[in-house]
């Protein structure tokens, strides 16, 4: 069994004020391919402005979503090489 050393860089952009975290996700895929997700946190204005925590959050949920988004690609190239419906990836 031959062993390949292969790795993925995901970026990860924030637009902040006061209030609100926006993330997005990226991977460039070795296809060329790009996957984009998103992810928002919005702070109670009885909590404490903390901008690391509303990264977090936000980040959290934008890679939750490049996660699925991958899930269903992965499905769809089984799907289109395989040429049948194979059941859905979970994560």
């Amino acid at each position: 069994m031959k062993h390949t050393a292969v790795g993925w860089h995901v970026e990860l952009e924030f637009r902040e004020d006061d209030t609100h975290t926006r993330a997005v996700a990226m991977v460039r895929l070795p296809d060329g391919s790009e996957v984009r997700a998103h992810g928002h946190a919005t702070r109670h204005h009885t909590d404490a402005n903390q901008p690391r925590v509303g990264e977090e959050i936000a980040g959290a949920r934008a890679l939750n979503e490049l996660a699925m988004q991958l899930l269903t690609k992965a499905h769809h190239e089984i799907d289109q090489a395989s040429g049948r419906v194979s059941h859905p990836i979970h994560a």
